[in-house]
């Protein structure tokens, strides 16, 4: 079966070729952006256990993310039928759940996952949604590296 390759342009990664079977279709967007609907994964460095889900329609628009297993967080949830229903989601093996990740660039040790509002995705027809836990007490901001000298802090700020 022939690969159906386009060439896009990115800011951050320059000319990149994408595999157009493996375009993610956000049937509801990434909240506050709503405007762009099609994005791909990209492994700008296959040994990291981040990648980048870059909008096709916006070559300036990326977001780091991952997966929670990487860094060993106990992370499960459920999605509403009606979620499940948008995304066309008929086996809970069908689903895949990645988390935007915000790296500090003055100290990306700071860098946290948002568990509360993971993308979820249909690995059957690839559609993409964000879904914001109902519900839950997961932060949007977990830390994804833990504080050695501040442990003991916890109370005070």
């Amino acid at each position: 079966m022939e690969k159906n390759l386009e060439k896009i342009q990115t800011s951050r990664f320059g000319e990149i070729e994408i595999d157009n079977s493996l375009l993610f279709n956000f049937v509801s967007p990434i909240i506050g952006y709503s405007d762009y609907k099609k994005f791909i994964l990209v492994d700008y460095r296959p040994d990291s256990p981040f990648k980048w889900l870059q909008s096709v329609e916006n070559k300036d628009l990326a977001f780091p993310i991952t997966l929670c297993s990487y860094f060993n967080i106990d992370y499960q949830f459920e999605i509403s039928d009606e979620d499940a229903e948008t995304l066309g989601v008929k086996s809970a093996d069908e689903i895949l759940a990645i988390n935007i990740v915000t790296i500090p660039q003055i100290n990306p040790q700071g860098a946290t996952i948002n568990l509360l509002a993971p993308i979820v995705i249909n690995t059957t027809n690839n559609n993409a949604m964000q879904i914001i836990l109902k519900d839950s007490k997961l932060p949007v901001r977990h830390p994804l590296f833990e504080k050695k000298e501040e442990k003991s802090n916890e109370g005070s700020n």
